[in-house]
């Protein structure tokens, strides 16, 4: 497309050698999509390829577009690229094509593993359900969370630290839409150097469902000549309920009002500080410059358009919330 600000985002074509496990290409321990783990060489860490659950769903560039994102807000995250793998097993070509998106893993270089806040919840709440509900866990509140943050660390200082940087997250989340921070898209990191263990809060990951990517162009189109995209963007409709409850209601708020919800709260406000100065420097123009650079043939023309028309929506909001 001409006029676009910056060249467009690299795409790693992924070869058959670098798969870790070459009949692995299949559904992962972790989520629903398809997904493998490879290393271009021994040098070089290690990547998760996920294709998107559906051929024509956007997961691919609302996953690199969520991480760019993140980068503008200052945000810690996974490492994001697009990624081709031409070599796609027979039962899942006709579904997911040979797009990608590929994340560089950040559990080694030291770090014993990641635990997933689903885990960390069970260990303050013994009755929390691990397992059989992840998407709707009405226990999975931002108060549970951070009465787990208080207890995984020593002193309230890194606790707060970790407060403050989830915060960062959730305005992460209501600036794309992403309604998918269950309780397995959040977790600690914790590595032994020998002196005793010691924890951090993860990188943000897995920002796949974001950005309207599974909205039909048709009804991009509509909802962009109706003016309703700040409707989608608050949650009216199915899809508007995040991952994190604010009570143990039946629904879940809308990334959006999480935010604003926890920003009037005394509780949670102070450590949306950071989050207020980036929002408030934040250039809309760079909103558009992260859709842009996704190159040709991999996001329609309406899908770019509404990407930016929702963001930008959101970035009103959070600057009127965030003030």
């Amino acid at each position: 497309m001409a006029g676009r600000a910056g060249a467009p985002y690299a795409v790693i074509d992924v070869r058959g050698e670098w798969l870790l496990d070459p009949d692995a290409v299949e559904n992962e321990v972790m989520g629903s999509k398809p997904k493998f783990w490879f290393r271009q060489s021994d040098a070089q860490g290690k990547w998760l390829f996920k294709y998107p659950i559906r051929r024509e769903s956007g997961e691919h560039w609302a996953e690199k577009i969520g991480a760019e994102a993140a980068s503008l807000l200052g945000v810690p995250h996974a490492r994001v690229d697009l990624a081709t793998f031409r070599s796609v097993p027979a039962n899942l070509a006709a579904r997911v094509g040979h797009r990608g998106s590929v994340s560089e893993s950040f559990t080694e270089e030291g770090v014993d593993g990641l635990l997933h806040g689903n885990d960390i919840l069970h260990l303050i709440m013994p009755d929390y359900d691990t397992k059989a509900m992840r998407f709707r866990q009405p226990h999975h509140t931002l108060n549970n969370i951070w009465l787990a943050l208080d207890e995984a660390f020593e002193n309230s200082v890194e606790s707060a630290a970790a407060k403050a940087q989830f915060a960062g997250y959730l305005t992460l989340d209501a600036l794309i839409g992403n309604t998918d921070r269950h309780h397995e898209n959040w977790g600690l990191l914790v590595s032994d150097d020998g002196s005793g263990l010691r924890i951090r809060l993860a990188q943000t990951y897995d920002h796949a469902s974001c950005l309207g990517h599974e909205l039909q162009d048709r009804r991009r189109e509509l909802l962009l000549a109706e003016g309703r995209v700040g409707r989608y963007a608050v949650g009216a409709g199915r899809r508007g309920s995040g991952g994190i409850y604010w009570s143990s209601d039946k629904v879940a708020p809308s990334p959006l009002n999480l935010v604003r919800l926890a920003a009037e709260a005394d509780a949670y406000s102070e450590f949306f500080e950071a989050s207020r100065t980036r929002i408030r420097e934040l250039d809309d123009n760079s909103l558009s410059e992260v859709v842009d650079r996704v190159p040709d043939g991999w996001m329609s023309d309406v899908a770019r358009e509404f990407a930016i028309a929702l963001m930008r929506f959101n970035l009103s909001q959070l600057r009127e919330i965030l003030r």
